[in-house]
């Protein structure tokens, strides 16, 4: 059953390697015989996704992501394998649409006359305040 990341987006399952291991840190005795946590790799560069796609998540600067275009994701969050599991593959989603939505470009605008106005009005206030703060000369 192919990862759905968007209704026209979609991954194949054979592109994303799950494996099982030993979680990391305190659990007692269970941390060291069950293998709970789950390495997700997902090869970037020998996916399905389209090009562009490709090109914005190797520019991304996730630190997850290795030299060869490997993305890593360690999911050990949970105490069984299935919620880490599926904490991995959604964990993926979220940084494959991440990278898929566009930037909104910036259209430059000026300041309005009105806010140069307020603005300047407030400096003079501002120095006016700080004007009447000086010693005060006896005449």
């Amino acid at each position: 059953m192919p990862l759905v990341i968007s209704p026209r987006l979609s991954l194949p399952d054979h592109e994303v390697t799950l494996v099982a291991i030993r979680a990391q840190g305190a659990g007692g005795q269970n941390v060291n015989k069950v293998a709970s946590a789950i390495h997700l790799r997902f090869d970037i560069l020998a996916s399905s996704l389209p090009e562009e796609l490709k090109m914005r998540l190797l520019a991304s600067r996730d630190s997850r992501i290795s030299d060869d275009g490997v993305l890593v994701i360690k999911a050990q969050q949970f105490r069984t394998q299935d919620k880490n599991r599926l904490d991995a593959v959604e964990r993926l989603i979220r940084v494959i649409r991440h990278a898929a939505m566009t930037p909104k470009k910036r259209t430059p605008t000026r300041p309005t006359t009105a806010s140069r106005q307020r603005r300047l009005t407030g400096k003079t206030h501002r120095g006016q305040i700080k004007s009447q703060r000086r010693r005060v000369d006896d005449e």
